[in-house]
C-alpha cells in the first residue's frame, strides 16, 4: 500500500485543482486572438498540474519515508526508471511544442506578410501611429486620421498596421490579447476578430520616456449599426459603403 501513495496523492491534487481551474476557463473572450491564447495557456496548465502533483508527491513521500535515516545508502542504477522518465519528458516537449507551433503560426497571433497582403473586402483597416506619449488611429479607407479611440465592430476582420513617428512603442491591449511593437518608419501587422462589444484600455509596453505610465487609450467594440453610426459622426468618406453587405453580422 506504501507504493501506492504518492499516485493516490498525485490523482487526488489533479483532480482537486481540475475543478478550482475549470470555472474560470468557462468565461468568453474578447476576440479570436485571446481566444488562441487563453486556449493554449489551458492546455499547458492541465499538462503542467499532474506532472506538479506527481513531482512534489514523490518529493514529501521521500522526505518522509527516510527522514529518519541517518546513514543513506547510494541510489542504484535503474535503467527502466531512466528510460522511463526520459521517455516522459520527450512526450512532454512534443506536446509542448506541437500546441505552441499551431498556435503561433496562427495568423491571429503571427501575421505574416501573406496575410498582411490578403486583406478580406469586408474587414477593416486601421493604422495605430504611437508618439510620445499619445495613440492617434487613421482610418485610410474612410478618411478618417486623428481618432483618439480606436473604434471597431464585432464579428468582423481588423487589421492593424502599427507604427511609430518618434521612438520604440508598444501596442497591448492585454484584455484581447494583442500586442505588436510600434517601430519609426515600419509597419508591423495584427490581424484579429472582435467577438464580443466592449471597452478595453490600450497599453504602451515599451518604455519610451518619462510619459510612458500615461500613455494609454482605450478599444471600443461596437455592433456593426454602433460602428457605422460612429463613422457617420466622424463624417467618414464612403461610410455608407464601408459595411455594404455587412449588416447582417450586426
Amino acid at each position: 500500500m506504501d507504493s501506492k501513495r504518492p499516485a493516490f496523492v498525485a490523482v487526488l491534487g489533479t483532480a482537486l485543482l481540475a475543478v478550482a481551474v475549470d470555472p474560470a476557463l468557462a468565461q468568453g473572450y474578447d476576440s479570436t486572438t485571446e481566444e488562441l491564447i487563453r486556449t493554449l495557456n489551458s492546455q499547458l496548465l492541465y499538462a503542467a498540474i499532474p506532472i506538479t502533483v506527481l513531482v512534489e508527491g514523490i518529493l514529501i513521500y521521500t522526505v518522509w519515508k527516510f527522514r529518519n535515516n541517518d546513514d543513506p545508502l547510494p541510489t542504484k542504477e535503474n535503467r527502466r526508471l531512466e528510460i522511463t522518465w526520459t521517455v516522459a519528458t520527450a512526450i512532454v516537449l512534443l506536446f509542448v511544442g506541437y500546441a505552441s507551433y499551431g498556435v503561433m503560426a496562427n495568423g491571429a497571433v503571427t501575421t505574416t506578410p501573406e496575410d498582411a497582403n490578403n486583406v478580406p473586402e469586408n474587414a477593416v483597416e486601421v493604422d495605430v501611429v504611437g508618439q510620445k506619449y499619445i495613440w492617434n488611429y487613421d482610418y485610410p479607407e474612410q478618411g478618417i486620421e486623428g481618432a483618439s479611440t480606436l473604434v471597431i465592430p464585432k464579428d468582423r476582420p481588423v487589421y492593424l498596421n502599427v507604427t511609430s513617428t518618434d521612438w520604440i512603442h508598444s501596442f497591448h491591449v492585454p484584455e484581447m490579447g494583442l500586442k505588436q511593437d510600434a517601430l519609426p518608419n515600419q509597419h508591423n501587422v495584427i490581424k484579429t476578430t472582435p467577438t464580443d462589444t466592449g471597452t478595453y484600455t490600450v497599453y504602451c509596453a515599451e518604455y519610451c520616456g518619462v510619459g510612458h505610465s500615461n500613455m494609454l487609450s482605450e478599444v471600443e467594440v461596437r455592433t456593426q449599426e454602433g460602428y457605422q453610426q460612429w463613422l457617420n459622426e466622424q463624417g467618414a468618406n464612403g461610410a455608407n459603403n464601408s459595411t455594404a453587405g455587412n449588416s447582417s453580422e450586426a
